[in-house]
């Protein structure tokens, strides 16, 4: 990154303006997680990252804001390169054409759609359908596999303008987005807009619960604004006349939740929306205790992923990992980790090879030079594809172990 970008502290709640009531979780100063330089670049600017929880509406949320044009203009991350999140997509796609018998007379517009690893679906079906997705680089690859991408960050303006020359939209899709938003109250108006009077919007975002119980402190980073529970989600759509009627719990990022909204008063409230409400409650969602201590949890994992490496150092073994994921620099970054520990970490992105992990400066290689380098361990970074990752390392070859670090170290 040639100029370093604008970060700002929170002093309100950026969904309802509420006091800031408490910190949650403190990882000190680390550069963008998705910000991969060049060998013999400079040293990366770093910015504070932090959690704090609203008093008010409990939404989780950084407590600083670094810009996010410097952060998703020109993006490294492409969904296409996960086989199981491909999968994912394609379920989902299957089922949102049945329920709401989507056709060639309907309209998804699908926001953050990346390179169109979802909207292809829809193609493939003759529903016309528009992604919508502020990283240039990114949005290429969807237009050329042929799916309608338009490179802009979105909000009310945006969806003015697509009702304008499209009409609104029979599903609007918003997955894995919400926490890249730093203006919620902007991006939900927008959704509102968009769906109209009988649109669904479909949100999908890790779960909070899911996120404090398998202390996933490595999923924040600059470019997750905020961490979300139905309870925080609930008041931001609410706000701007969305009304969320159900919620599926799903098993991707470690546990997430899919949440069903509309301005439809028609539509009556599901048993899963019901149940969840009612998880949460009983979980003290709604008050301080239920944040506090996860702080401590987070030091007390580090500590022991530090033993871990310690160990492994002392029986002289050689480390690799796998997966250059931003939630693995968030972890390599708090744990104070180096290219001394770990000879490279591989990945499938070429956009990721022949640079660094941010940080930490291990080098990034092919899973096949990976390989090459024989090494004694492989830890797993993203441990929500562990299953998949080691599928494909046996598959290769590889007769070493391979081990994850969060919720605690653990050898597969």
């Amino acid at each position: 990154m040639n100029t370093q970008p604008a970060c700002r502290p929170i002093t309100a709640c950026r969904a309802c303006g509420g006091a800031i009531s408490a910190m949650f979780c403190d990882l000190g100063a680390t550069p963008l997680a998705n910000d991969y330089p060049l060998p013999d670049s400079a040293p990366l600017p770093r910015y504070p990252l932090a959690a704090v929880v609203c008093g008010t509406c409990r939404m989780v949320q950084l407590d600083h804001v670094v810009e996010a044009e410097a952060i998703f203009t020109d993006y490294a991350y492409f969904s296409s390169f996960s086989e199981s999140w491909l999968d994912h997509a394609a379920r989902y796609a299957g089922a949102m054409r049945e329920c709401l018998s989507l056709g060639a007379q309907s309209l998804v517009v699908e926001i953050a759609s990346n390179d169109g690893y979802l909207l292809r679906n829809f193609v493939a079906a003759g529903i016309p359908c528009l992604g919508v997705e502020p990283a240039a680089n990114v949005a290429a690859s969807a237009v050329a596999a042929g799916v309608p991408t338009e490179v802009r960050f979105f909000g009310r303006e945006a969806a003015q303008d697509i009702v304008a020359r499209r009409g609104h939209a029979d599903l609007v899709i918003a997955n894995n987005v919400l926490a890249h938003v730093p203006d919620v109250v902007d991006f939900a108006a927008g959704l509102a807009h968009l769906a109209g009077s009988r649109g669904v919007v479909t949100i999908e975002a890790p779960h909070l619960l899911s996120f404090v119980d398998g202390v996933q402190f490595d999923t924040i980073y600059h470019e997750h604004y905020a961490y979300w529970s139905l309870y925080a989600e609930e008041r931001l759509l609410r706000a701007q006349g969305l009304r969320v009627f159900d919620v599926e719990k799903l098993t991707t990022h470690g546990g997430s939740l899919r949440y069903f909204a509309t301005a439809d008063a028609s539509r009556a409230d599901m048993p899963g929306l019901v149940a969840m409400r009612a998880e949460e409650a009983k979980r003290g969602i709604a008050n301080d205790v239920f944040y506090q201590g996860f702080n401590a949890r987070v030091a007390a994992t580090l500590a022991a992923f530090k033993a871990w490496l310690a160990q492994c150092r002392a029986q002289g073994l050689k480390l690799a990992a796998y997966g250059a994921a931003a939630k693995g620099n968030t972890l390599l970054n708090a744990a104070g980790v180096t290219a001394a520990d770990f000879i490279a970490v591989a990945d499938r992105n070429p956009a990721k090879q022949q640079r660094l992990l941010p940080g930490s400066a291990i080098p990034i290689v092919t899973p096949e030079a990976l390989l090459a380098l024989a090494p004694d361990v492989i830890l797993i970074l993203p441990w929500n594809l562990a299953d998949e990752i080691t599928g494909q390392l046996r598959l290769a070859g590889y007769k070493g172990r391979l081990a994850t670090a969060l919720p605690e170290p653990r050898w597969l």
